[in-house]
């Protein structure tokens, strides 16, 4: 038992020396390998951008063993996520390899320690790590999105209704905005500069885009556009269907919420609350409990 513990901590020390002389080393990488490494660099973070360095040689290998469709699935989700920290496919392989040694490396080191519970946790931080981060990501941006989409069609109504076409307005609206849904915007704009139809532009983005109220906006202008019905009052009605949904939704979510609080109270604050009256009233009455226990 002291013999594999040992020849397991020598193996993580000689690894992580590895990658310590890998880092400092500046080791080249094959060409296809160094450009993915420097797509989003600008954009991830110190750590981050170690940890994709040292998985970055095994990323090939990954993406083979998760085959075409998930590698599609995984590319479709991170595009969700809006790309966050830079993150791309290559990335996500390295990233995949790196928390996968580190969590099996140490949940092997603890099941031979008897630690099963660590060795768990260990096993679930190497499979699902990154793939929180990703899902946290698609739904922070999937509420910025929706946070931000009532107000920007009213603008773009507004500047619409003042003269300009849809496609003048809606390049002039997502330069004065930031965040995800103006990029997505700009991403749409740009398509449709290269000569992608609207349509399939707009389709890009509902497909980009896990989120009812896109699907919604996309889904009724393009109908509207279908049945000739004027720009600005298809605008102003997805507006005011969304803020109608988001009131229903505010809703439902204080109606679920109602319960869970009873919960709350009613296992820990109720009992509390008795606990210390009764051990208040005891206290304040002045009884002394060695002659009632007869002591």
């Amino acid at each position: 038992m002291g013999l594999l513990i040992a020849l397991l901590a020598g193996a993580s020390v000689t690894g992580l020396c590895y990658g310590v002389a890998l880092w400092r080393s500046e080791a080249r990488l094959p060409p296809d390998l160094a450009v993915a490494l420097e797509v989003g660099a600008t954009r991830t973070t110190a750590v981050g951008s170690a940890v994709d360095r040292l998985g970055m040689r095994w990323a090939p290998l990954v993406l083979r063993l998760m085959g075409p469709r998930r590698v599609a699935r995984i590319r479709a989700r991170i595009d969700r996520a809006g790309n966050p920290g830079g993150l791309t496919v290559d990335r996500y392989a390295a990233r995949r390899a790196v928390y996968g040694a580190l969590g099996f490396g140490g949940a092997l080191v603890m099941l031979v320690e008897g630690r099963l519970l660590i060795a768990a946790l260990l096993v679930a931080f190497g499979l699902f790590w990154i793939e929180v981060g990703i899902w946290a990501a698609v739904r922070e941006r999937r509420t910025a999105i929706e946070r931000t989409l009532p107000d920007f069609l009213d603008v773009l109504a507004v500047v619409v209704s003042a003269g300009l076409s849809f496609r003048q307005a809606l390049d002039r609206v997502a330069e004065r905005y930031e965040g995800p849904w103006a990029d997505e915007l700009r991403i749409a704009l740009r398509q449709m500069d290269m000569g992608v139809s609207r349509r399939d532009a707009f389709d890009g983005l509902r497909r980009r885009n896990d989120s009812e109220q896109v699907a919604q906006f996309v889904s009724a202008l393009q109908q509207g556009e279908e049945l000739g019905s004027p720009i600005v009052d298809t605008l102003m009605d997805i507006a005011a269907d969304m803020r109608r949904t988001d009131a229903q939704n505010a809703r439902r979510r204080a109606a679920r919420a109602v319960p869970k609080a009873t919960v709350v109270i009613t296992t820990f604050m109720v009992p509390g609350t008795l606990a210390l009256m009764i051990a208040g009233f005891f206290l304040g009455s002045g009884v002394d409990f060695g002659t009632v226990s007869g002591r």
